[in-house]
């Protein structure tokens, strides 16, 4: 089992990937991806530049999630306050102390990291339905903490603050939409990297060794409160720096903004992406920022019907979301490049 724990995450087959063994794409499939992200501004107008944003800011959020439940195998229904926690701090900071928005993002990670440490060491004594309930309670009672008097002149109560949209640095001659999306991008593909690195690492071997039998991790050695509630707090970090993104790039929040619903649909992007499939992440933000528009295109009275449809669709078909979309495409891919080897070869020769 030691050695098991040794083999590297990347070097593990595709069928791997519901134990939390594959966590990132080819090299070249990396590559188009990253190629269209950088050309997509160029070719649709602004809206969809700020929506392309969005899902790069819920993607990352997912992702944070990703590493807590598909990592180290806790369930959290309680991230939108973390993320609500990360926009306050960034708003705030640039309002009432004039910080510049970059700086902020740090800070807001910082702070989110320390609150879910902390959130995580008395829920060491929770598990399962009774930890997704206890962050179920954390994530309803934010948006009425930040409606407090006593916080009032920092949150700005139930009206929130405004945030200044920044511009492009150095005068590049590009909008604010599209600046805010590639610098949102450049902070994705660094969390993205440092996260499959994590996981990688023997940090992250030890997360996974706990949530696949944490009894079994402890008789090897490992010290499962640190690593819990170290994924926790890592968690909540990455969390709160996309709740910093999100507050610049939508220029306000406000305590409703950060109710239950955004907790649900991040942990509906983490299964829609896949549970312990890192890249799934983004197609699962795609999914809870797009598909609510397409439902509501198709009927506006029943929106919310035909969002319900569309979900069991999805889950009846694919039950492991897009992990299970990406292996059966490999799947594919392989059978081909068998046909034409063997074409290219004589029969039996190959």
């Amino acid at each position: 089992m030691v050695d098991a724990s040794r083999k590297t995450i990347s070097d593990a087959p595709p069928s791997d990937a519901g134990a939390g063994r594959t966590l990132t794409l080819g090299t070249g499939t990396s590559l188009v991806i990253l190629l269209l992200l950088l050309v997509a501004p160029l070719f649709v107008k602004n809206f969809i530049v700020f929506q392309l944003t969005t899902v790069l800011i819920y993607g990352i959020a997912v992702l944070a999630l990703n590493i807590l439940t598909g990592g180290s195998g806790q369930f959290s229904l309680g991230h939108s306050a973390f993320y609500a926690l990360g926009a306050y701090t960034s708003a705030i900071l640039i309002e009432h102390a004039g910080v510049n928005y970059v700086l902020t993002l740090p800070v807001s990670g910082i702070v989110c990291f320390a609150a879910g440490f902390l959130f995580g060491l008395p829920a060491l004594r929770l598990s399962g339905v009774y930890l997704a309930l206890a962050t179920f309670a954390l994530a309803v009672a934010t948006p009425q903490l930040l409606k407090l008097g006593a916080l009032e002149p920092w949150t700005g109560g139930v009206q929130g603050l405004v945030v200044d949209k920044p511009d492009a640095p150095f005068g590049l001659p590009v909008s604010q939409d599209a600046w805010l999306y590639y610098f949102t991008l450049a902070i994705t593909i660094a969390i993205y990297i440092a996260s499959v690195n994590l996981l990688s690492s023997r940090s992250g071997r030890a997360m996974m060794a706990i949530r696949d039998n944490e009894i079994a991790a402890a008789a090897m050695g490992i010290n499962v409160a640190l690593y819990k509630t170290l994924a926790f707090g890592v968690s909540a970090g990455i969390t709160g720096i996309a709740g910093g993104l999100g507050a610049i790039a939508v220029q306000y929040v406000a305590p409703d903004s950060f109710t239950i619903q955004l907790a649900i649909a991040l942990f509906l992007g983490m299964v829609v992406g896949g549970v312990g499939w890192l890249p799934g992440s983004l197609v699962g933000a795609a999914f809870i920022v797009f598909i609510p528009n397409v439902a509501e295109s198709i009927s506006k009275g029943l929106s919310g019907a035909v969002f319900g449809v569309l979900l069991l669709v999805v889950i009846f078909l694919v039950p492991d979301g897009a992990r299970q979309v990406a292996q059966a495409w490999g799947n594919v891919i392989g059978r081909l490049k068998k046909r034409l080897r063997r074409k290219q070869c004589p029969s039996g020769n190959d």
